[in-house]
C-alpha cells in the first residue's frame, strides 16, 4: 500500500508542476511585451529628441545668419538674440530627416515660443507580436521640445557711431568684438546660441 501512495502523491503534484511552469512562462512573456513596448516608446523618445533638437538647431543657424547680414545695425542684434526676427524659414524640415533616421516619422512640428520648437512623432515599426492582444500593430508617439538661450549681451552705445566701432558682445564671459572686416573671425552660432532640450 505504501508504494501505491507514493505513486499517487506523485501524480498528484505532476498537474501543480505544470501550473507552476505554466505560470512562469506566461510571466516572462509578459516581461518580454513590456520590454519590447518600453523598447519602442525609448526609441520614439529619441526620435523625438533629434527631430527637436535638429529643428531648433536649423533655427539657431538662420537667426546666426541673420546676425552677420545685420552687423553693421546694432539695433537690430536684441530682437535677433530673442528670437523675434522676421523673415526666417521653416526649420521642420530638419526635424523630418531626423525622425527619418530614427525610424520614425513626424506627427506635429511647430514654434513654441519665440526661442523654442515642440515635435510630436510616431515610430515606423510597431510594438510587434506578443501575448497582449491588439499590439502587434502598435506604434509609440513620443513629444519632446527643444530650446534656443541667447548667450551673449551687449550694450549700445549713446548716439550714432562708426561702423568700425561696433559694441563687444559678452558671451558667457567671453568677449567678442566684431570685426565688419574680418568676418572669419565672427562668433560661430553655437559661440551665440545654446540649443538643448527642455527640462
Amino acid at each position: 500500500m505504501r508504494p501505491f501512495r507514493q505513486h499517487g502523491d506523485a501524480g498528484q503534484a505532476f498537474p501543480i508542476y505544470l501550473t507552476v511552469v505554466g505560470g512562469l512562462l506566461f510571466l516572462a512573456f509578459a516581461y518580454l511585451a513590456v520590454g519590447q513596448a518600453a523598447a519602442n516608446r525609448n526609441g520614439a523618445q529619441t526620435a523625438a529628441d533629434a527631430a527637436a533638437l535638429a529643428a531648433a538647431q536649423e533655427y539657431r543657424d538662420q537667426l546666426a545668419g541673420a546676425w552677420v547680414v545685420n552687423l553693421l545695425d546694432p539695433t537690430k542684434w536684441q530682437e535677433i538674440l530673442e528670437g523675434e526676427f522676421a523673415g526666417l524659414g521653416s526649420t521642420c524640415w530638419r526635424a523630418d530627416q531626423l525622425a527619418a533616421r530614427n525610424d520614425a516619422q513626424v506627427l506635429a512640428c511647430g514654434p513654441d515660443g519665440p526661442l523654442g520648437f515642440t515635435v510630436e512623432v510616431r515610430t515606423d515599426k510597431p510594438v510587434g507580436d506578443s501575448i497582449v492582444p491588439g499590439t502587434e500593430n502598435q506604434r509609440s508617439r513620443e513629444t519632446a521640445t527643444a530650446v534656443i538661450e541667447p548667450r551673449c549681451t551687449f550694450d549700445l552705445p549713446d548716439g550714432e557711431t562708426p561702423d568700425e566701432e561696433l559694441p563687444p558682445l559678452d558671451c558667457d564671459g567671453e568677449i567678442w568684438e566684431p570685426d565688419p572686416a574680418d568676418r572669419a573671425a565672427l562668433p560661430d552660432p553655437e559661440d551665440l546660441f545654446d540649443v538643448h532640450l527642455a527640462d
